[in-house]
């Protein structure tokens, strides 16, 4: 069981000022230990970041909302993340880790909480495989929400495109798939992303994109492949810092700095109004009445 070095916890305010409504659309919530314990069956063990360090983190960051990913470290126990959820209220939304054939009442519940999807994962253990990907999808259809898709290598996306597509659900890649740098955007990898992409259904999410990269930062050589995502489909974009970075074992990215690279990767304005503001309040179906003013 891997153990997991912690964030940065002095997070650098950013020199990139992001437009008021933007959405951190990717973070994960562990413990209190003491309080929510980790599963049993967890591949990794992280240290405590709780609902008020993530607040205080998106403060400095300026971001008026944010997205809550459940973390491997808690199985399909969500009750961790949905009391950060209550704590930090609606500007808020989360995405459970639950089996498929949860009750509809009980997946009403967790809409009325804010849940807006089902993540599915290849990269940890105790969550849900893609061998539930078709039932999932129909729970997910019913509740109008979508599947956060979390692959371990991109190969893995190319094996369940034409499953993919049969989908009647909304979908997000996560992480841009997982396709390295080095795989390009010549890749078989990349040509399915472009071609999921004119579907409609399918998003695609640009964070922890440093565990992509073979260059340190500011990661140019990823440059070519975001360029060509945003390009295609900006209403389709949406952006998440991955705090608290869980498994990274390269060096700790200071949240500030991940910020500061937006601009780089969306150079247009109201691409990256898209990317923060727009696409998150159509996917999650935030209440405008949470937008600052």
């Amino acid at each position: 069981m891997q153990a997991c070095q912690g964030p940065a916890r002095a997070t650098r305010k950013p020199a990139f000022i992001v437009p008021p409504g933007s959405c951190d659309c990717h973070a994960h919530i562990f413990g209190p230990r003491q309080r929510f314990p980790f599963s049993p069956h967890r591949s990794y063990t992280p240290e405590d970041c709780t609902a008020d360090q993530y607040r205080d983190m998106l403060a400095t960051l300026g971001f008026d909302r944010g997205v809550l990913v459940q973390g491997g470290a808690h199985g399909t126990d969500n009750t961790a993340m949905l009391d950060a959820m209550e704590r930090l209220g609606p500007r808020i939304k989360g995405i459970a880790v639950l089996p498929p054939g949860t009750p509809l009442r009980e997946r009403e519940a967790l809409h009325l909480k804010g849940v807006r999807g089902f993540r599915m994962s290849t990269v940890v253990s105790g969550g849900v495989g893609f061998d539930q990907l078709e039932a999932l999808a129909a729970e997910a259809e019913e509740m109008g929400w979508h599947l956060l898709l979390h692959f371990h290598r991109s190969e893995e996306l190319v094996a369940v495109a034409d499953r993919l597509r049969r989908l009647r659900c909304h979908y997000v890649l996560d992480h841009l798939a997982r396709i390295r740098a080095e795989e390009g955007t010549a890749s078989a990898a990349f040509g399915t992303v472009l071609s999921l992409l004119e579907t409609d259904r399918c998003w695609i999410k640009l964070a922890s994109l440093y565990r992509l990269s073979g260059k340190p930062y500011p990661h140019a050589d990823m440059l070519p492949m975001i360029h060509r995502v945003v390009a295609a489909r900006p209403d389709r974009m949406i952006w998440g810092s991955n705090w608290p970075h869980p498994i990274h074992t390269g060096p700790m990215p200071n949240d500030g700095d991940l910020v500061d690279l937006i601009p780089l990767w969306v150079p247009d304005a109201g691409h990256r109004r898209q990317l923060l503001v727009d696409n998150p309040q159509a996917l999650y179906g935030f209440d405008r009445r949470t937008l600052p003013g």
